[in-house]
């Protein structure tokens, strides 16, 4: 409503009681008030006049259904208090902020309606084209809900402005949450106003840092709902879009529909304009992240653009969104590919070498590590990268440069030479000591030198250097770290494979007895690498391999009498007569027909019928048999328990511990018989 008359604040008590009257008195009435309101020299005047902001409160409670120009100006004047803190709690007193929520829900609930209509005449219309009456009534309701949906959105404008002001305080805030004020924004993204779609797109932003608030949205598949909006003409709501993106994209399955509605060439493609390309470059950082979609980058224009970004970057050090995202991106094979076309490598390697950009060095790290034709383009770089290391760099610089170094496994490298050119021997020999360097360098040393170990002539040299006590020493010191007790032992287990430092870490140093203690670590890989080793050291030298083997039969021998020791009676008394299961291990037949298992008390087992660890020590297995001699078998009569034994060796799975339990209660019986 048009209203020509300029208000005066001394007029206050005839605006007042113009809203006691009928409905355009009371919308005159209200555009008067908010002509002051607009003036913030007047609110704090305006707020000392209680009859006026309990009038307007009460018709806005009581009539705002009957008029949209009515409520738009009432809420409208309560938004200008709303602009200013120390006026919050006034519009908390009169419950404002939920009288607005409620109308917000409302009116998204007529605008489903009015749809829902003119959809059913538009379908009317389509059946029948001829109909010249259906038509003309289609346009003419048509041209009514464009008007109602004109006056609407600026009742939800307003609206949408007061509530993100009382929405500063965090318990207001919880409160609206509560009301489901997220379904109600997210319903209102399928508008079309672009000034509308501001306000409640930077209303979901703000709220979107809240998890709750956050997984509202994933309920209302919001993703859906923003991608239509990127990009868009409008340039103030893409940027707001891409930032509530942002916010969302820290959640993982949310990135994943990101992916799945398409957003990824779309955001790739605003990486070309000044005005987005940081946000945009940062949404997709985070899409980076996950292995699955690193790959899909390659089917797009963004990695010519970042490399180009990259080689034009004006300062020393790149921009660090652009080289987080760069390193991302390096880690998959096909983007590698890429980077590498043409000069690639060889302007990154340019660029890292001459500004020592750890996070360069890192992008290239990456690059390394994938096996093909990239990893032999580094051949070129192996003397640069050695310099860097002998040179004392930066230490973050000298790592990245040692693990591309230790990603470097190339039968045509001649490690040997570049050990002996760059001294790099001594350099790592002097690392390898507890507390010359940061733990990250150390361990890259050790990594490096697991490299360099496949080369016969090179673990021959590291050896003569003393490399090896050096690392029994550091394992000792980094017992506690599982990466640095895998990487040691792969190093070992390098070695052992090459004639001369296999003889210096068996006969020369400790290392072998080291593995074994480190058999049965907790750490899968560590016992794998671990069993690998010993095997190959065991099938080398018989001295070492009858105490692994020893070794073996002792855990799992003791790991038999702990589960004995635990079992309850009630579990045993079942396994004691006639179980099936014992049948196949003992063959055919009744175990009391067989009197080659008989024995006196005198034989093999001391009368008291028990079994000691000890007994088993004494004995080795050879190609399935028992080997050895005990002393109860002195003055025996008979083979007594040992072809029991022997099938029991040969036969029995000694990683089964129900199976072991078995076999210890069919020994007690048979020590038993022999008593009698």
């Amino acid at each position: 409503m048009e209203i020509d008359e300029v208000a005066n604040i001394n007029d206050m008590d005839e605006y007042i009681e113009l809203l006691y009257e009928d409905i355009p008195d009371k919308v005159r009435g209200s555009a008067l008030i908010l002509q002051l309101a607009r003036n913030p020299d007047n609110l704090e005047e305006l707020l000392l006049n209680e009859t006026a902001l309990g009038a307007l409160a009460r018709v806005l409670r009581e009539d705002w259904k009957q008029s949209v120009e009515l409520a738009t100006n009432i809420i409208y004047i309560f938004f200008c208090f709303s602009s200013f803190s120390q006026f919050h709690g006034l519009i908390t007193h009169y419950k404002i902020g939920a009288l607005c929520m409620n109308i917000i829900d409302h009116e998204l609930k007529r605008h489903e309606l009015w749809q829902e209509e003119l959809a059913k005449k538009k379908k009317a219309v389509d059946e029948d084209p001829e109909n010249q009456t259906l038509k003309k009534e289609y346009d003419k309701t048509y041209k009514k809900y464009q008007g109602l949906v004109v006056k609407q959105e600026q009742l939800l404008r307003v609206a949408l402005y007061l509530l993100p002001n009382l929405a500063e305080d965090t318990r207001t805030e919880l409160k609206m949450r509560n009301k489901n004020i997220v379904h109600m924004l997210v319903k209102a993204l399928d508008r079309d106003n672009f000034e509308l779609l501001i306000l409640v797109v930077s209303f979901l932003k703000k709220l979107s840092i809240f998890m709750e608030n956050k997984n509202d949205m994933v309920e209302m598949d919001i993703v859906e709902k923003l991608v239509k909006m990127v990009p868009c003409e409008h340039e103030d709501l893409l940027n707001i879009t891409l930032r509530l993106l942002l916010n969302l994209s820290f959640d993982t399955g949310l990135r994943n529909k990101m992916v799945q509605v398409g957003l990824l060439p779309k955001l790739t493609a605003l990486l070309a304009n000044e005005s987005y390309k940081q946000v945009a470059m940062c949404i997709l950082y985070h899409i980076s992240m996950d292995d699955r979609f690193k790959s899909m980058f390659a089917y797009t224009d963004c990695i010519p653009q970042l490399m180009k970004m990259l080689f034009e970057c004006p300062d020393e050090r790149v921009d660090l969104e652009l080289i987080s995202f760069c390193i991302n991106l390096a880690a998959n094979k096909r983007n590698v590919q890429l980077i590498c076309e043409g000069n690639g490598l060889k302007m990154l390697m340019k660029r890292a070498l001459k500004f020592k950009d750890p996070l360069l060095m890192k992008m290239i790290r990456n690059i390394s590590q994938h096996d093909g034709p990239t990893k032999n383009l580094f051949i070129d770089y192996v003397g640069d990268l050695a310099a860097q290391i002998s040179n004392d760099e930066e230490e973050e610089f000298a790592i990245e440069c040692l693990g591309t170094l230790a990603n470097l496994t190339l039968p045509d490298l001649d490690w040997e030479l570049v050990l002996k050119e760059y001294k790099l021997v001594p350099y790592l020999k002097d690392k390898l000591k507890p507390g010359s360097a940061e733990d990250d360098l150390v361990l890259e040393v050790v990594i490096m030198i697991g490299t360099v170990s496949m080369d016969d002539s090179c673990a021959a040299l590291l050896a003569k250097s003393g490399i090896i006590p050096a690392l029994i020493e550091l394992l000792n010191a980094q017992q506690e770290d599982d990466e640095f007790v895998c990487q040691i032992i792969y190093v070992f287990y390098q070695m052992v494979f090459h004639q001369a430092t296999r003889d210096v870490i068996i006969k020369e140093t400790q290392a072998p007895a080291y593995l074994i203690d480190l058999m049965h670590d907790k750490n899968a890989e560590i016992r794998k690498v671990c069993d690998n080793t010993l095997d190959i050291i065991a099938e080398y030298d018989e001295e070492w391999a009858k105490k692994i083997q020893s070794e073996k039969f002792r855990w799992h021998n003791s790991q038999w009498l702990e589960m004995v020791e635990s079992r309850q009676m009630d579990e045993s008394e079942q396994y004691l007569y006639g179980d099936d299961r014992i049948e196949p291990y003992i063959h055919e037949g009744d175990i009391l027909e067989r009197p080659d298992l008989y024995y006196n008390a005198d034989g093999l087992v001391p009368p008291d019928g028990a079994v000691s660890p000890d007994f088993f020590s004494d004995y080795h297995l050879q190609n399935g048999d028992l080997v050895g001699q005990h002393p109860f078998s002195s003055g025996c009569r008979t083979p007594g328990l040992l072809p029991l034994l022997q099938l029991c060796a040969s036969t029995l799975p000694w990683t089964s511990m129900h199976l072991a339990l078995e076999w210890m209660d069919l020994v007690s019986q048979l020590v038993f018989l022999a008593a009698l």
